[in-house]
């Protein structure tokens, strides 16, 4: 009996260990995720509110990554040879270094310098003359110019639906892999309106972080910036977002107008919008026609250049009184708002 009973233990304890829920567990090598390319939005500390929010294109991953390869994409172009990223280098805040007005497709030349790409999602309007007011109509513009990108939309959707990767891509933003004008536009936004630019050693002096000390000949500068330069470059984003006659001789070859082109106003007549003056000293040239190669040239429009028309600023019509000591200590200021973080940042960056 005895033996029986040990013979029933030993064959239970046998048939219990064979269970599956009783194996030892199998090596699992568990792998971290991936998070260094993980985007997000947020906005910086003291920043005003944006004025696109996403609440109607919500930022993920799949909507950003699509909107990068886009963005970085010549078939985006008429001859497959002009991308967004052709006119907008990184290095240069996604300005266009060196080129005072947009290069296009066989190598037309538009009318305007190429703005910077960054903080859009706080632009209340794009384009020099402020034709576009929200940042998912934007990129139309471009791939429409016909001394830009020359295409239409319908043949841009007609190259990317020939390809299984943008349709897998827009399935993974969007939920199902149909190309259309609004999707492309919403991860194009998801893109540009993530670039925030937040990091410049001015930055890190107003918030008292390391990295952030600045000269006694910048914080000199920063003093006179304040008081002859922020009520049209308003801090911290360094623009007002407004349309001004800044006193600009009209460039005869260009003859632009400016603002009157979108409004049919006479007093917005050789008015342009203010720019951010954020990672001024990487975007080189200046102004909406790119006549300026240097930040002196610059400030010596504003010290002796102005041309008198009938709707000049009145805040510039008479010059901004400034010694030479003053104008470098304020170009030493402006270097300090140069943010290399932004402009290496690798998410922002050509994709592999």
């Amino acid at each position: 009996m005895r033996k029986l009973l040990i013979l029933v233990l030993t064959v239970g304890l046998i048939g219990i260990m064979s269970l599956p829920g009783c194996k030892p567990d199998p090596s699992v090598e568990l792998k971290v995720p991936d998070t260094s390319r993980n985007i997000s939005f947020s906005i910086p500390a003291g920043w005003p509110q944006p004025n696109y929010t996403f609440s109607g294109n919500p930022l993920t991953q799949s909507g950003f990554e699509l909107g990068r390869k886009l963005f970085y994409d010549t078939r985006l172009s008429r001859d497959n040879t002009i991308s967004c990223a052709s006119c907008h280098q990184q290095f240069a805040a996604f300005a266009h270094l060196d080129h005072p007005v947009s290069h296009g497709i066989n190598n037309l030349l538009g009318r305007r310098n190429t703005p910077v790409i960054f903080n859009a999602a706080w632009l209340t309007s794009f384009f020099w003359d402020g034709g576009v007011n929200n940042i998912e109509n934007q990129p139309i513009n471009p791939i429409q110019n016909p001394v830009e990108m020359d295409m239409t939309i319908p043949e841009v959707i007609t190259k990317l639906s020939a390809d299984n990767t943008y349709k897998s891509m827009f399935n993974s933003a969007f939920g199902s892999d149909t190309i259309n004008s609004q999707r492309i536009f919403k991860a194009l936004a998801q893109f540009m309106a993530s670039m925030v630019s937040d990091n410049s050693r001015y930055d890190k002096y107003i918030r008292g972080e390391s990295g952030g000390t600045l000269t006694q000949q910048e914080l000199h500068g920063l003093s006179l910036f304040r008081e002859k330069c922020t009520a049209c470059h308003t801090e911290p984003l360094f623009t007002d977002n407004s349309f001004r006659n800044n006193g600009l001789a009209l460039d005869p070859t260009l003859n632009d107008s400016g603002r009157i082109h979108i409004t049919n106003d006479p007093a917005d007549r050789y008015k342009f919008k203010v720019p951010s003056l954020r990672n001024i000293a990487l975007s080189e040239p200046y102004m909406h026609d790119g006549r300026f190669t240097t930040l002196d040239g610059v400030l010596e429009h504003y010290r002796s250049g102005i041309y008198q028309w009938p709707n000049v600023d009145t805040l510039v019509k008479n010059g901004i009184s400034m010694s030479d000591q003053d104008k470098d200590d304020i170009i030493s200021f402006l270097k300090t708002l140069s943010d290399e973080t932004f402009t290496h940042d690798a998410r922002f960056s050509e994709p592999k």
